[in-house]
């Protein structure tokens, strides 16, 4: 086919060879854009998920200060509860002192030896154990068992024993405990 017989071609259909050329046009565009979809689809999936996070941070965020005022004095209180290894006077008026509200009379307390796990960092917690041995009636130990409980100190009793003189209703009765309280090295 000659140059003059393709002209005579477009001259004589220049409906479908404008069709023609027009689709072969747009199927150019649509390859060459095909390319560029999967991209804008990623990056819209980027924008919509960094949006999501966007909007739960704001609606996570009302009342952040007060939570993080309240988690400050929280652990504010932890501190102040927590014994420390090395002040062993310290931790015997702990002791004490319930011994003096319960009306207990205290016969044996002594600190047991805590070792700190090898690899610990700084700030971790450990027991510090005690042996405790108080003399009194019934409602004075309970009274000192729930001062523990409720006292200054975070405390785990490990172990009790309770004894009396058989046939003596009147005597004292003896309450041994082996208790850990929660400190720092």
């Amino acid at each position: 086919m000659s140059n003059a017989e393709l002209l005579a071609l477009v001259k004589k259909n220049p409906i479908g060879v404008g069709c023609g050329v027009l689709s072969l046009l747009l199927a150019g565009a649509i390859y060459y854009r095909s390319g560029q979809v999967p991209d804008a689809e990623d990056a819209v999936t980027q924008k919509t998920a960094e949006a999501q996070r966007y909007s739960a941070n704001l609606k996570n965020g009302v009342g952040l200060k007060e939570q993080l005022d309240e988690l400050t004095e929280a652990n504010k209180e932890i501190d102040r509860r927590l014994v420390h290894v090395g002040q062993s006077l310290n931790n015997s008026q702990f002791f004490y002192k319930i011994e003096s509200e319960s009306g207990v009379k205290e016969a044996v307390l002594a600190q047991t030896t805590t070792v700190a796990p090898k690899p610990a960092p700084k700030a971790t917690f450990i027991p510090v154990g005690f042996s405790v041995t108080e003399q009194g009636n019934l409602g004075q130990l309970l009274d000192f068992l729930r001062r523990l409980e409720s006292g200054a100190h975070y405390c785990r009793v490990m172990s009790v024993t309770c004894s009396g003189v058989s046939g003596d209703h009147n005597a004292p009765l003896t309450l041994t405990l082996s208790l850990e309280l929660l400190g720092l090295p």
